[in-house]
């Protein structure tokens, strides 16, 4: 049969029309979706930045409605709930991400993370210790680990603490030989709780092995030794740290006085801390060396000349209860009163990081759980 080239004359303008129609149809759909979401979207982010949250949540779940597909309006949804506390919402937004089958790897780990994320606001920590481990490998690997390590820490986990400190030290995230001593040390206080002398010895040998050179090892071993009647290990160790650590022995100068001369030792603890006294005062190498000090006229003299060289109401209370006053007895006690009240603030720690005060003296600060952020030296003294 013969193709009647007319048919084709009248096809053409027909196939050339419906195209044209097809055409202008989607194209007026695709700028309409166009106009609509980035309004939305745009209207969102101004509530946004005028602190409207309520609102921008409803213009920004009205974005995703009109385009599902949109992953950033998903995360900004997501960052916007969790913000607010809404974590549920927030961990239903990110799980969605999750679940969807077309969304690149970069955006899937990134979803993992905000998902690990609204567990710790949440304080689901097992299912955010969960969603922070299947990030390893990934771009958030060492923001991960960092996570982990904090949430060991505020469960107490030392193990595990320590483990993942070992790996961000290893990954060259930085130096954490401190922190793992601490860990350490923490293990050996847990174990002497559960009267395991065993186990407590090896945590704190560990600790030392780590961190030959932090303080707080040295201040356990001397406290463990005393606690057993060992005082010759005490000022052996002690004598350790006064050479290695001078600042932190303040935190047991004390004590150590008081070994020294129950050992009969008192003069030649009274050297080493009158030597340490010269380049570095304090209220409690003071406090240390009138236990020591057997001559009471001495002990005033010292008292006298620590408190016109550094003036502070904790010297003249002890410069009051030593006799150096010409007040009556009740004059003198009410005078003792007032100053050690007085006294009483300056007599705190301090941390260095969020100024939490604290009457004893903190490794981890109980506020803001900063390692090593406590001076050695009271309020006073600074």
């Amino acid at each position: 049969m013969e193709f009647d080239l007319q048919w084709l004359l009248l096809g053409l303008p027909v196939a050339f029309a419906l195209g044209w129609l097809a055409s202008r149809l989607d194209l007026r759909q695709w700028k309409r979706e166009q106009r609509d979401s980035p309004k939305a979207y745009y209207q969102g982010l101004n509530l946004l930045l005028n602190e409207q949250h309520d609102k921008a949540i409803d213009a920004f779940i009205e974005a995703v409605q009109q385009d599902p597909d949109t992953t950033e309006l998903h995360f900004a949804l997501g960052n916007l709930f969790r913000r607010r506390g809404e974590y549920e919402r927030a961990v239903r937004v990110h799980e969605h991400l999750l679940q969807r089958g077309d969304l690149t790897a970069a955006d899937r780990e990134r979803a993992q993370h905000a998902l690990a994320q609204d567990f710790m606001k949440a304080g689901l920590f097992d299912r955010a210790e969960q969603a922070f481990e299947a990030l390893e490998g990934t771009p958030f690997d060492t923001e991960a680990r960092l996570a982990l390590l904090a949430l060991h820490e505020r469960s107490r986990e030392w193990r595990s603490a320590a483990e993942v400190a070992a790996r961000l030290e290893r990954g060259g995230s930085g130096s954490f030989k401190a922190r793992i001593a601490h860990y350490w040390c923490e293990m050996a206080l847990e174990a002497d709780a559960r009267h395991q002398p065993d186990d407590a010895e090896d945590a704190l040998r560990r600790a030392r092995e780590v961190a030959p050179q932090a303080p707080r090892p040295l201040i356990l071993a001397g406290q463990r030794a005393r606690a057993r009647g060992d005082s010759r290990e005490v000022l052996q160790v002690w004598g350790t740290l006064l050479a290695a650590h001078p600042g932190a022995f303040n935190l047991v100068a004390r004590d150590y006085a008081e070994i020294a001369r129950q050992l009969g030792e008192p003069q030649a603890a009274l050297e080493r801390l009158e030597a340490l006294y010269r380049r570095s005062p304090s209220g409690d190498l003071l406090a240390a060396l009138a236990l020591l000090d057997a001559d009471a006229e001495r002990r005033r003299r010292r008292l006298l000349t620590h408190l016109q060289q550094h003036p502070t109401l904790s010297a003249a209370q002890s410069l009051l209860q030593a006799g150096g006053t010409a007040l009556d007895e009740s004059e003198a006690a009410a005078l003792r009163d007032a100053v050690g009240r007085s006294a009483k603030p300056l007599q705190r720690y301090r941390c260095a990081a969020c100024a939490f005060e604290a009457q004893h003296y903190f490794w981890q600060c109980p506020a803001c759980m900063g390692w090593d952020t406590y001076p050695p030296q009271r309020l006073e003294d600074l």
